[in-house]
């Protein structure tokens, strides 16, 4: 009983302790915090707050940058769409550098945010700057299709598209003179003259106009059909035959009429690229549906009656060759920033012509057998260069050799081989996505080719 008593006594003097001494730290404390200084304690609460606004600045930015990433990886998949559907631009690809390949290789295996799998862009991608950045003086291209230049020979190299329809009218002008009979024109086969005559001077003006119909098949295929229509002068300075004067006349010819139709086919045979060549093979068929130099009737050689002395020169001007022809070719085409190289290599074979004869003043039918016109082999390289994004020049050469025409299987007497060659420069404005004028000046630098052609071509899309 006195033990508990003591223990209770001893518990109510260390509680009575407790009390009295506890306000006293309580108060020690208060004072040490009031001791601190005020300004330095303002300065670590604002320092506090700046962090705590820093951290929640940065996850509201680091949320933005995942969602920007997203949008990223889905538009970049979207592009890569749209490239295989719309196919490679292929100028642009001649114009991209290393540094896209490199750029290019750099993204690829980086991982796109929020777990999205990079995109993996085809092949030729890498090579291709971005499609904002399109070469000038052209539309985008379809499936490797080449690129465009300005036109100076008759095969173009860029194709229709499949399922467009190209309308082309053009015009051509062409003025020669010559000291013989023997004129080639700027079609692609001379014109022929039969009979013994002497010519001291001839000059021809030839205007054919022609409306051409491109179709596209397939991306890689085209048909097109032109109708030409021919109109023709011709002004010959000579004398009289088997007669001793020395004076000469004047014997003026002309003609016009629809000319000879022909089709051709162009086949796009592989898809080409930067540094690549592009071969675009082509067929070309014409008929004989223009009036032929054996339809048309001659002037008498001889004395046909009394006192009157023939030229032996056609009364009227033909509109066609007189033969069937096929002609085989192939186009390249070459881009190497800033230009593209483009040529073509062709050959024509003209079909023999069984039983011919033709009418001669005075004098009735005279037989001439079988007539086969020369064979010609032609070949033509050029280079293109774009202005700007509408205008761009082409500058080339062409040239030709025909071959003797024969008559019964023996050459024709008078008939030699000749060649032809051109200078040509040419420049193409584009209008509009539709609408294109090409113009070509056509310079003769041999004596068998004609001394001036100018031709206008206006494709239009439908």
């Amino acid at each position: 009983m006195y033990r508990n008593g003591r223990v209770m006594q001893a518990k109510t003097c260390v509680g009575a302790l407790a009390l009295a001494v506890l306000p006293m730290w309580i108060g020690a404390c208060l004072a040490q915090e009031a001791s601190v200084d005020p300004a330095l304690r303002e300065k670590i609460d604002s320092q506090g707050r700046k962090i705590d606004a820093m951290r929640s600045r940065m996850a509201e930015q680091l949320a933005e940058l995942e969602q920007m990433k997203r949008e990223l990886a889905s538009q970049e998949m979207q592009y890569n769409d749209l490239r295989k559907a719309i196919g490679l631009n292929a100028l642009e690809e001649a114009r991209g550098g290393s540094a896209a390949v490199a750029d290019a290789h750099a993204v690829a295996p980086q991982e796109q945010p929020g777990g999205v799998p990079p995109s993996t862009p085809p092949p030729a991608v890498a090579s291709q700057p971005v499609v904002a950045t399109q070469p000038v003086g052209r539309r985008p291209a379809e499936d490797e299709r080449p690129p465009e230049v300005a036109p100076i020979f008759d095969q173009p190299g860029v194709l229709t598209p499949r399922g467009k329809l190209i309308l082309e009218p053009s015009y051509q002008y062409g003025y020669s003179s010559a000291d013989r009979v023997a004129l080639v024109g700027y079609t692609v086969i001379p014109a022929i003259l039969i009979g013994l005559v002497d010519v001291r001077q001839v000059k021809t003006t030839t205007q054919t106009g022609a409306l051409a119909f491109r179709y596209g098949l397939t991306n890689r295929m085209e048909l097109e059909v032109r109708v030409p229509y021919v109109s023709n002068h011709t002004d010959t300075i000579s004398r009289e035959i088997f007669t001793g004067t020395a004076q000469d006349r004047l014997f003026t010819t002309s003609g016009k009429g629809i000319g000879d139709v022909e089709a051709t086919l162009r086949y796009q045979l592989n898809d080409g690229g930067a540094d690549k060549p592009y071969y675009i093979g082509w067929f070309r068929a014409k008929s004989r549906t223009g009036r032929d130099p054996f339809e048309v009737t001659s002037d008498c050689v001889t004395r046909c009656v009394e006192n009157f002395t023939g030229t032996g020169l056609p009364l009227q001007n033909p509109t066609g060759t007189g033969f069937y022809s096929a002609q085989l070719g192939m186009t390249w085409l070459y881009p190497s920033d800033p230009v593209v190289f483009f040529g073509n290599l062709s050959y024509l074979h003209n079909f023999e012509r069984k039983d011919v004869s033709r009418n001669v003043l005075l004098a009735g039918k005279q037989f001439l057998g079988n007539v086969k016109a020369g064979d010609i082999a032609d070949v033509s390289v050029g280079m293109g260069l774009a202005l700007n994004e509408k205008a761009s020049i082409s500058i080339g050469y062409d040239q030709a050799f025909v071959a003797r025409t024969t008559q019964n299987d023996h050459p024709l007497p008078g008939s030699a081989r000749a060649t032809l060659g051109s200078l040509l420069i040419g420049g193409s404005y584009r209008f509009n996505d539709k609408e294109t004028l090409n113009v070509t000046l056509g310079v003769g630098v041999t004596r068998d080719t004609p001394d001036t052609t100018i031709t206008v071509r206006v494709p239009i899309t439908l």
